[in-house]
This record gives structure tokens, C-alpha cells and sequence, in this order.
């Protein structure tokens, strides 16, 4: 059976000085984190371990953001991470100091769940 989707969180960080994407990244991260409860999981007795953590990140400059850190700072389950081109990059008057914009998608699957579902 296919994995089925059962949250999915959205999240928005930045780095206002430094043009640092892997900062930005985590912020996002840890924005939709702070959105998100994993009551559901609790109450149908599911494994926090068995989750597959599906995070997309999108930044102006994918090469820039470092995934293994962007992984460790999910807390549960199986992390994979994709980054892709999306974001904000806005720029300073001087063209030195990009402040630097990501967001974050978050998705939570199971391979089986309770019921036959």
C-alpha cells in the first residue's frame, strides 16, 4: 500500500543578514514545526518512528543550503529532504547583503493505518 498523507505543514524563516540559505531553511522549519501537534499520531497509537518526513524547501540558491542540517532538526521518522528554487532573495541597497527568504513544506506519511486505510 502507498503511503497516505496525514499532515502537512507549512512554515516561512529568514536570514535578514549573512544571505545564509541553510539559516533561513531551518527557520522555516522550525515555523512550521511550531504550527503542528502530533496528537493524531498519539491517539491512533501509531509509531513516531515509522513516519516518513517529506520536507521541501525552497530557496533561490538550493546548492547553498546544507539538507543533513536541515534533517537533524526534525525530531521524528524517516526525513528526506528535497530543496528546490522558490523563495525571496531582496536586496540591500548596497547589493552586498541579501536578506534571505525559505519556506517550508512538511509532509507526514504512514504505510498503513488503523482501519484498513
Amino acid at each position: 500500500m502507498a503511503a497516505r498523507r496525514v499532515i502537512l505543514e507549512l512554515g516561512a524563516g529568514n536570514d535578514l543578514h549573512g544571505g545564509d540559505y541553510t539559516k533561513a531553511a531551518l527557520r522555516a522549519v522550525a515555523d512550521a514545526l511550531h504550527h503542528s501537534s502530533l496528537s493524531l499520531i498519539r491517539t491512533l497509537g501509531l509509531d513516531a518512528e515509522a513516519m516518513q518526513v517529506e520536507v521541501t524547501i525552497g530557496v533561490q540558491r538550493p546548492e547553498r543550503v546544507d539538507q543533513a542540517k536541515v534533517a537533524a532538526a526534525l525530531p521524528h521518522g524517516k526525513v528526506t529532504v528535497r530543496v528546490v528554487k522558490g523563495g525571496l532573495d531582496v536586496a540591500d541597497p548596497t547589493g552586498t547583503d541579501p536578506a534571505v527568504i525559505a519556506s517550508a513544506a512538511i509532509a507526514v506519511r504512514f504505510d498503513a493505518l488503523p482501519g484498513g486505510q
